[in-house]
């Protein structure tokens, strides 16, 4: 039994720092009152369960929007798209986008996601695109 769970802490260590988002995670995840992302095993509990395969669609999108949602107001605007879109590709010189790149992929997303045109994506919406993603409740796990 120890041998598994060796490899299973080990699998784990491996998959978080190689997440992209691993700081939003235990940020979003962190019940701490000292807001540094220490993680009690009742929010690591937690993590694993919303990264499950038995999370429903809304459990998934609900962490995830929060995840992305990098000043934690409630929206994602232009500020978290692009923290978000440099999660995705890095930011380093080789993978970077242009300003113009930037710009354009993130005036993109808003058009398809952003129903009530406020320049900026609310859970409902960032939801309701997620419903038509039909990937992202297999895609949205921890890989052990």
């Amino acid at each position: 039994m120890g041998t598994t769970a060796s490899k299973l802490g080990k699998d784990l260590l491996s998959e978080y720092q190689s997440n992209p988002f691993r700081e939003r995670i235990c940020h979003v995840f962190s019940t701490s009152e000292d807001k540094d992302g220490s993680l009690t095993f009742e929010d690591f509990l937690d993590l694993l369960s919303a990264f499950s395969d038995s999370a429903t669609l809304e459990i998934k999108s609900h962490y995830a929007f929060r995840i992305f949602d990098f000043d934690d107001d409630g929206t994602l605007d232009r500020g978290d798209l692009e923290k978000l879109v440099n999660c995705l590709t890095g930011e380093t010189d080789d993978t970077r986008l242009t300003p113009e790149e930037m710009r354009q992929l993130i005036s993109n997303i808003l058009e398809e996601s952003d129903i009530d045109k406020d320049g900026t994506v609310n859970l409902s919406e960032f939801q309701h695109v997620i419903s038509r993603s039909p990937d992202f409740v297999s895609s949205f796990k921890i890989v052990l």
